[in-house]
């Protein structure tokens, strides 16, 4: 197992991520014994970084890995947990969630404590200390000691994440980022993590795999990685991808079975950076599947100025994009949630002056009353 340094930590370079553990029925219905065998599995192995949060497995993940892990020393793991900032009814009392967490996990303390999620429907929540002190609390936390490390995972854009950081950058000691070789130019990572390196602040990997996308690709694609290096397999190439990026400390991993905690344990037995032959290889098979099936929208905003409505089309063209790869998912959705209804793809009046100007001939209201109709909103 590889360990990275981390202050006065030395932390497994792969963590045990929490969200996805096995179940027996519905996604809340954890299978408790299989989930211990894992997490004991894990600890003899050399993982000792654990993630969850308040809403994994319906509320089940806490309390369960609280469980399992409190069976072992409590020096060989670190917990890491998340204030549930991601709905607008847990943005009061944040004393009433952080003590029930610390409950759940049978601790006294928390090691890493984050943030969670923050984007565009919950910024101004955890920025605003008069209105619902979330921050105030927590820092007050961490001066207790019952925080050893502050932190924030973030799913919004970029613009959301400057904002955060001039607010409490000072402050954070890491960032837990969806990282892949596929969002590194589509979600704009790339330039997330040099924000985030402009402050000093190192990278947590979520979402390697994108979902267990970036686990078996097309014949095609793997064929061609393949030839470049034999033996490793597709989920090998997105967590070299990971291991290739300067500022990460960390990827997490949500291993349902022993064959996926195996398979990662195998591949982070080495640290293996791709070369700049492979990183290009990789790059090129991630602009093809994000080409395939999107719309190539160039953020020009010959359509902005044209619009009645004054809706940012390039920025929810981004998110119709992001939503059609991902084949749906939380993100367009909790983004859409912070924009008022007047500026959401069912304001659009299909009068395409928009489409007058488009250089790239794309017919925007057709993707707006697609967008709409699967967001239903």
């Amino acid at each position: 197992m590889i360990y990275k340094d981390f202050k006065d930590k030395k932390l497994s370079a792969l963590g045990y991520g929490l969200m996805r553990l096995p179940t027996t029925d519905k996604e809340s219905d954890i299978d408790e014994a299989e989930a211990t065998r894992l997490i004991d599995k894990a600890i003899e192995n050399g993982i000792n970084y654990f993630d969850t949060a308040w809403f994994y497995h319906g509320g089940n993940s806490e309390t369960v890995a609280g469980k399992a892990l409190g069976r072992h020393s409590r020096g060989s793991y670190f917990i890491a947990d998340k204030y549930p900032g991601v709905m607008p009814g847990t943005w009061k009392n944040p004393e009433k969630f952080f003590e029930t967490q610390l409950e759940r996990m049978r601790t006294d303390r928390f090691d890493f404590y984050l943030f969670h999620n923050v984007c565009e429907m919950n910024i101004d929540a955890y920025t605003d200390d008069e209105k619902y002190g979330i921050h105030k609390y927590i820092i007050e936390q961490k001066k207790k000691g019952r925080i050893t490390h502050l932190g924030f995972s973030a799913h919004g854009g970029i613009d959301v994440l400057r904002r955060f950081l001039e607010a409490f950058g000072n402050e954070m000691e890491f960032c837990q980022l969806q990282l892949n070789y596929l969002d590194w130019e589509f979600q704009g990572c790339r330039e997330k993590v040099e924000l985030l390196d402009s402050y000093g602040i190192p990278v947590w990997v979520m979402e390697p795999l994108r979902g267990g996308k970036l686990a078996s690709l097309k014949p095609e694609y793997e064929e061609r990685l393949k030839a470049l290096r034999p033996d490793e397999d597709a989920a090998a190439w997105a967590f070299r991808f990971a291991q290739s990026v300067p500022s990460v400390k960390m990827v997490l991993s949500g291993m349902t079975t022993e064959e996926a905690l195996d398979k990662n344990l195998k591949t982070f037995s080495e640290d293996r950076k791709l070369n700049s032959d492979e990183m290009d290889a990789l790059l090129a098979i991630a602009r093809e599947m994000a080409a395939s099936g999107t719309v190539p929208c160039t953020a020009c905003r010959y359509c902005t100025s044209h619009c009645p409505q004054e809706l940012d089309i390039p920025k929810l063209i981004s998110l119709y994009n992001e939503h059609t790869l991902t084949g749906g998912g939380f993100i367009a959705p909790m983004a859409m949630m912070a924009l008022p209804e007047d500026k959401r793809p069912k304001a659009c009046l299909h009068c395409r002056s928009c489409e007058e100007v488009c250089p790239q001939q794309i017919k925007i209201s057709e993707v707006m009353e697609s967008f709409a109709s699967k967001l239903r909103m």
